[in-house]
């Protein structure tokens, strides 16, 4: 996967020499295409729904070396993270991650991302690469200020390959390269181990469709080839793109950034009231928790919901309509399920009709088309939790 970093000009000029990965991907048949910065494969040979239909069925290995990963450091690593996310970052036991939300002071979602507590005494952030830059700033500006008042924190960038092997086969597939047992890994938990005999790999059981999975984040993206052609020898496992993880996380009604949640949206009207911590909706000290936590009792002038459809599929920025075909919000993500062959999508509408089974209608080309509100996730998700 060379990741052609989108110093566009030197892309162009053919300066970036070729990596590693890049030519992985091209090798397999990866269709490449521009996505935040990088150069991403959206599919392989197989089609995008045989690729989404693999997943659900047995595993997929994705690439996400694109995801901006960084440690944080220091005695003073949960204040400070604490001091931008909305989430109880204290209250993680080691080795435990759990998804937040970067916050502004009016409320609204900065990025999301997974900030997980490892036991080497450091906290281990994935932020989504189409925010890189700006994670970047936003978490270097508070650095500034922390260490402006004596406090002890430090960030470092992992310029690492991060690959995601997601699916009901995908544990057996892992563990067979592992001494560490993986039936003791829960969701959202991570070690650092070696994986198929590389050293300095932290394995986290999370992923972005819904399935049982992990990512592998590896202290090199040398080794990512050398990990991904072991993986690819067993039968169960096959490469999926971009295309592919869309539709994945669309069925588990997992948002994407900049799509279904921005710095205009809070978490309140994104259904993510569970990503704040109940200490943190007491002390009310994050970012913008003057504006979220009156949300939660109070009022809110629209809500995300799940959206099912007749006809051809809704698409980002479909008007949606009562039945008197008064606008009354508008998708952010659709498409047709390849598991419920039918068209699903979320958005967002007038709290009112956000109960689920509203009927509803949607403007598609220019014609309207019979929906509904319903439940999300579309799809029951199957993440690993030990009872």
């Amino acid at each position: 996967m060379r990741w052609v970093r989108a110093v566009a000009a030197r892309i162009r000029r053919g300066r970036a020499s070729p990596h590693a990965l890049y030519d992985f991907h091209r090798e397999h048949g990866g269709k490449m295409v521009a996505f935040a910065g990088w150069s991403l494969p959206v599919q392989y040979q197989d089609s995008h729904m045989t690729s989404h239909l693999h997943t659900r069925q047995r595993c997929s290995l994705f690439d996400v070396s694109h995801m901006l990963q960084t440690r944080i450091h220091g005695k003073d690593r949960i204040s400070f993270i604490e001091s931008l996310v909305v989430g109880d970052i204290a209250e993680l036991k080691p080795n435990q991650g759990t998804l937040s939300l970067f916050t502004n002071e009016h409320g609204g979602i900065v990025d999301d991302l997974i900030v997980s507590n490892a036991s080497e005494g450091f906290l281990y952030v994935v932020s989504n690469a189409g925010c890189a830059e700006k994670d970047s700033a936003h978490m270097q500006e508070k650095l500034q200020e922390f260490r402006a008042g004596g406090r002890d924190v430090a960030l470092e960038v992992v310029d690492c390959a991060l690959l995601a092997l997601q699916g009901p086969s995908a544990a057996g597939v892992l563990q067979a390269g592992l001494s560490d047992d993986l039936s003791r890994l829960t969701f959202m938990s991570g070690v650092s181990t070696a994986v198929y005999g590389i050293p300095g790999c932290r394995v986290t059981r999370c992923g972005y469709t819904g399935e049982d999975g992990v990512e592998v984040n590896l202290g090199a993206r040398g080794q990512a080839v050398e990990l991904a052609e072991r993986l690819l020898q067993n039968a169960e496992v096959k490469l999926a793109g971009l295309a592919a993880r869309d539709s994945l996380r669309l069925e588990a009604g997992l948002c994407l950034y900049g799509n279904d949640i921005d710095e205009s949206t809070t978490p309140v009207e994104a259904s993510l009231v569970w990503t704040l911590g109940k200490r943190r909706r007491s002390s009310m000290d994050f970012p913008g928790a003057s504006v979220i936590v009156p949300q939660i009792k109070g009022k809110v002038t629209r809500k995300r919901v799940g959206l099912t459809s007749s006809g051809p599929p809704a698409r980002q920025h479909t008007p949606i309509l009562n039945l008197e075909g008064r606008v009354i919000g508008e998708v952010t993500s659709g498409c047709p399920s390849p598991c419920l062959r039918h068209n699903v999508a979320m958005g967002y509408v007038e709290p009112q009709y956000a109960k689920a089974g509203t009927a509803l209608r949607l403007e598609v080309r220019k014609k309207m088309v019979d929906g509904a509100t319903c439940r999300m996730p579309f799809i029951p998700t199957k993440y690993y939790n030990v009872k």
